[in-house]
């Protein structure tokens, strides 16, 4: 297994507008940044709380009406973002990532930019992002939500260079436990009264 280095960055901005993206041709530059991925300490997520715990908005999922809002605005189903959050932060809106990577979907400052997120840790903001890059990969994506979730993580030319998920550890591990965390979302909301709305592509 090889793993993938964190590119997170340059990947985001490059799927703003969706386009094909081209892997750079430099392995000098591959290798500086694999080195310094490695050498950053990425530091630790928060200690994991239950799904259900109490945080702000209402409902039985934190964050939970903003993450329908979010997700509604850019034809995402609630629970997937809810689920990419889940794995991104633990629904820590203060959380940053050793690379940089901030808020409740961990997106890096030129990237949140691109995507008209001013402050990261503004929850409102950073899921508003998240779904807008994460409804944008879905439809690249025709609706396959491993494939987009591929793509939110180790970035669309991944999944074009592998044809799908590649031998990347981290990525390997990401797309199950965001997809098992999506199901228990799935779940929690249809049991719920009322439940939000799913809007699926």
């Amino acid at each position: 297994m090889t793993s993938a280095p964190i590119l997170r960055s340059s990947a985001l901005q490059k799927s703003l507008a969706l386009p094909p993206v081209k892997r750079s041709s430099s392995p000098t530059t591959f290798a500086a940044t694999l080195a310094q991925a490695k050498a950053t300490p990425v530091s630790k997520k928060p200690t994991a709380t239950p799904i259900n715990h109490a945080m702000p908005g209402s409902g039985p999922v934190p964050f939970q009406d903003l993450i329908v809002a979010a997700a509604k605005k850019y034809g995402v189903d609630p629970a997937l973002l809810a689920g990419v959050v889940k794995q991104e932060s633990n629904f820590n809106p203060n959380a940053k990532s050793g690379v940089g990577a901030k808020g409740l979907t961990q997106l890096m400052d030129a990237t949140a930019r691109g995507l008209g997120v001013s402050d990261s840790s503004d929850p409102a903001q950073s899921l508003e992002g998240g779904a807008k890059f994460l409804g944008g990969l879905l439809k690249q994506f025709k609706g396959n939500e491993s494939l987009a979730l591929v793509a939110y993580n180790a970035g669309p030319g991944a999944v074009q260079k592998y044809g799908g998920i590649p031998p990347y550890e981290e990525t390997q591990r990401y797309v199950p436990k965001v997809l098992g965390y999506t199901a228990q979302f799935r779940r929690i909301w249809a049991d719920s009264t009322p439940a939000p709305h799913m809007q699926t592509n």
